[in-house]
């Protein structure tokens, strides 16, 4: 009798997500949109780790040369994959003394992202809590293409 991944309900991933990175002896420290703006504004540059087509659909807007979108995931036809040149993506962009807030949809990915992050060296990075979401719950700036932001 085989193992099907089918049976399992999507959320029960999410939670192993989570506990392999609990578990793992990273701590990664989560701040909220309000502290993560305050950070970006004193200098943290803020890392969007969403697919690129979810960061043109809009981003937090902190500035050009405040930010970057280096995915950390990709979506194919059968889910979510990792992307496996996001380490060297955001060193070759990064040094690992750069102070980074690491944010995506909702806060998930995200929060993987910077645990690998933190595994890989780099030494100043937290976790936008809530991502883009709570970002634009708050009424905090974002940049959307020009045919939508006039809606």
């Amino acid at each position: 009798m085989g193992f099907s991944s089918a049976i399992l309900p999507r959320g029960f991933f999410l939670l192993l997500l989570l506990l392999i990175y609990c578990s793992s002896g990273a701590e990664v420290v989560t701040v909220d949109v309000h502290a993560a703006k305050d950070l970006i504004k004193s200098g943290y540059k803020y890392l969007d780790v969403r697919t690129v087509e979810e960061f043109k659909k809009g981003h937090v807007d902190v500035g050009s040369d405040k930010i970057l979108n280096i995915p950390s995931m990709f979506n194919t036809p059968e889910g979510r994959v990792k992307n496996p040149q996001f380490l060297g993506e955001v060193s070759s962009a990064c040094n690992k003394e750069d102070q980074l807030i690491v944010g995506c949809q909702s806060g998930v990915r995200s929060l993987s992202a910077t645990a690998d992050l933190q595994s890989a060296g780099f030494k100043h990075v937290s976790n936008m809590g809530g991502g883009y979401l709570a970002w634009v719950e708050n009424g905090f700036p974002v940049q959307k293409p020009e045919a939508e932001a006039e809606l």
